[in-house]
């Protein structure tokens, strides 16, 4: 769908973020949230004062939207053009590894199965839960 052509009513039913969306998508270039907001209120026929009141609105929109990748350039960009790759650093999956080594408790193996229903009495209760006392406000108090 190509918004430079659609008529106003038909792109007044659309979203800022979708028609961003599209404009990003024809012209395959990235572009800042002024440069991009800027061409969808042209569309939208919105002014510029009304422009200036609704930025921050779009900004914070794109930022949530999934579709949309804020680059480092500080340009807004579609997902879909771009391969994100998971950055793995050897020395922090030593460290990880080092981490998780020294938080097992000594004394446990690692085949050791450990039963929550050990905890449990037969009607399913906690046997701590007996030792338990309801005490009112007065008897804190003191």
């Amino acid at each position: 769908m190509n918004v430079r052509q659609m008529p106003l009513e038909e792109l007044e039913l659309l979203s800022y973020t979708d028609i961003a969306y599209e404009l990003l998508k024809l012209d395959k270039k990235t572009k800042t949230t002024p440069v991009l907001f800027g061409e969808v209120c042209k569309l939208l026929e919105i002014s510029d004062d009304t422009m200036f009141d609704l930025i921050g609105d779009f900004y914070t929109t794109l930022t949530t939207d999934k579709r949309f990748i804020l680059l480092d350039n500080a340009e807004w960009d579609l997902k879909e053009f771009h391969a994100i790759k998971p950055i793995v650093d050897e020395e922090d999956d030593d460290v990880m590894e080092e981490q998780e080594e020294e938080d097992e408790p000594e004394g446990i193996e690692d085949d050791a199965v450990v039963s929550v229903e050990d905890d449990f009495d037969d009607t399913g209760e906690m046997d701590d839960l007996e030792d338990l006392a309801i005490v009112s406000e007065e008897e804190l108090e003191e």
